[in-house]
């Protein structure tokens, strides 16, 4: 009798007709296949963990039922890529000319804030401002800091509304700070800058609490103490 399982044109023909059951596969046969199963699963849990260059590089390796999530991780993880870059595209002070104003600061982009300090040379509050925009520009390098001569960009700007910062989003105006009152003269710091721009939504501080309003409290404190150990000391002499 013929071994149904003997690799002959007959049992073929009779297995296609269905006469005979399908070949059995060896345990070898098996192995192999499982083997080939467990490396394209394990492709597809590795895939999420891959970078861009390691997706376009392991691409022939993945299956047609992977293509969709794949495409899915690459598009995220192109956006991520895409964020990060976004975050971190400035990170200093641009100086800027009357001429530029329209393309960096009104048309800078959707969504982005703008930071415009009009300042003077020779003005000691407008070098101060300056240094501490430095430090913020660094900080916060999603949001973009410029500087510019008043006079360049506003003609006969008077002297007296310097320091002046604008701040813009969307072409549009959210916030200004006009003259150095506004900013408290030489004694304002860096943080009481940083706080007065997170007033306006331009950056994101992690102070807790408006730095010149701690000095305020610290000084009514002293001025508080200094009264009653003067009221004390009158109440002696009596």
């Amino acid at each position: 009798m013929q071994d149904p399982n003997a690799d002959t044109e007959w049992n073929d023909i009779l297995r296609k007709k269905g006469i005979l059951p399908p070949k059995e596969v060896p345990k070898e046969d098996e192995e192999e296949v499982d083997e080939g199963i467990f490396k394209q699963q394990s492709v597809v849990k590795t895939y999420e963990d891959m970078t861009l260059e390691e997706l376009e590089e392991n691409e022939d390796e993945f299956s047609e039922e992977d293509e969709r999530a794949i495409e899915m991780y690459r598009q995220q993880r192109l956006a991520q890529w895409q964020a990060t870059q976004i975050q971190n595209k400035f990170g200093e002070v641009m100086e800027i000319s009357g001429q530029d104003y329209v393309q960096e600061v009104t048309k800078a982009g959707k969504d982005l804030w703008v930071i415009l300090h009009l300042y003077k040379q020779g003005i000691p509050l407008c070098s101060l401002i300056n240094q501490h925009l430095a430090i913020l520009a660094r900080k916060f390098k999603d949001v973009k800091f410029v500087k510019a001569i008043s006079t360049t960009c506003i003609p006969n700007y008077p002297d007296k509304n310097l320091p002046t910062i604008f701040i813009y989003r969307d072409g549009d105006i959210r916030a200004q700070f006009i003259g150095p009152l506004v900013f408290g003269g030489m004694n304002l710091t860096q943080d009481e800058l940083e706080w007065k721009l997170a007033e306006s939504g331009a950056i994101k501080t992690e102070l807790e609490e408006n730095p010149r309003q701690q000095i305020q409290d610290q000084l009514m404190t002293s001025i508080r103490s200094g009264f009653a150990t003067n009221k004390d000391s009158d109440s002696d002499e009596d």
